[in-house]
């Protein structure tokens, strides 16, 4: 069984459309202990193919896991089958990079299944191939990540901190964030310098002041679920609450866990998708 992390993303720029249908991005991101759990077979069949816990998820190709799955054999030139069992727990289409997260899980995987000795990077490579998101969650951690998502700095890691992460019962559409940011005329950005300088010195109530996501600024009234959620998570103490991705999940850093639990206790009495967990480190591949 392979773990897939979730990621949050501490901030969030949309630096512009690029010419390849693609949007050059820069934002800090994170990895949290909520996950999934992937467990990857080898067999003889010569095709990849998923099952879920969730029935409304697809299971061929239209899967990312697969697709990582595909990409990888056709990189390390076998043609053996994969059965991919995903047991779902971050909530989808949240902006916390599930099924991304689930992907560089199967690569993970495959890596060590087959013996193909990939290493990090190269396996960020092949991440990349799939989707935008897939190299980070490769090795996770605290990272700034550019272009699309695949220029990937270490940044000073995070220390451990309790996170309430908060899913309200409405996804937004990631094209139609991305459509009504490229039409603003007015731009606020986040302070990415000023995220990675609290990292460096170890202050993370500046951090939390710092965290801000661009597609905030776009939300709809109907969206506006997502204003209330922060504002019941500084309520019950956090240091800082932000969107996450392109959402619909928020979450929140707290100082303690006692204030994190309380907090999350509240939320819950009114959202289904609550999780109490804490930051984690890059891992080692």
């Amino acid at each position: 069984m392979e773990p897939a992390w979730a990621k949050l993303n501490l901030s969030l720029d949309v630096l512009g459309a690029r010419s390849d249908g693609f949007h050059d991005l820069r934002m800090v991101m994170q990895s949290v202990d909520l996950h999934d759990d992937v467990t990857v077979t080898l067999d003889d069949t010569g095709t990849c193919r998923a099952e879920t816990n969730r029935s409304y998820l697809p299971c061929g190709a239209d899967n990312v896991a697969v697709r990582a799955a595909q990409v990888f054999l056709k990189r390390a030139g076998l043609t053996c089958g994969v059965h991919i069992r995903l047991h779902k727990r971050i909530p989808v289409c949240a902006g916390l990079g599930g099924g991304s997260s689930d992907a560089a899980a199967v690569l993970r995987a495959l890596n060590r299944l087959t013996g193909a000795g990939f290493t990090c990077a190269q396996l960020e490579e092949l991440g990349a191939l799939v989707g935008s998101d897939v190299p980070y969650c490769v090795a996770g951690g605290t990272m700034l990540a550019e272009g699309r998502g695949e220029r990937l700095t270490p940044v000073t890691p995070m220390p451990r901190l309790p996170v309430v992460i908060c899913k309200p019962d409405f996804p937004i559409s990631t094209p139609e964030l991305f459509h009504r940011v490229d039409a603003r005329t007015s731009r606020c950005r986040p302070d990415t310098e000023g995220i990675c300088a609290a990292l460096a010195d170890g202050d993370m109530g500046k951090l939390a002041r710092r965290m801000y996501n661009v597609f905030e600024d776009v939300l709809t009234h109907r969206e506006g679920e997502i204003a209330a959620i922060k504002s019941r998570l500084l309520d019950g103490g956090a240091l800082g609450a932000v969107m996450s991705g392109t959402g619909s999940a928020v979450f929140g850093l707290f100082a303690d866990a006692d204030s994190a639990a309380y907090a999350k206790r509240r939320l819950a009495r009114d959202y289904a998708e609550c999780f109490l967990t804490e930051t984690i480190g890059r891992l080692k591949i």
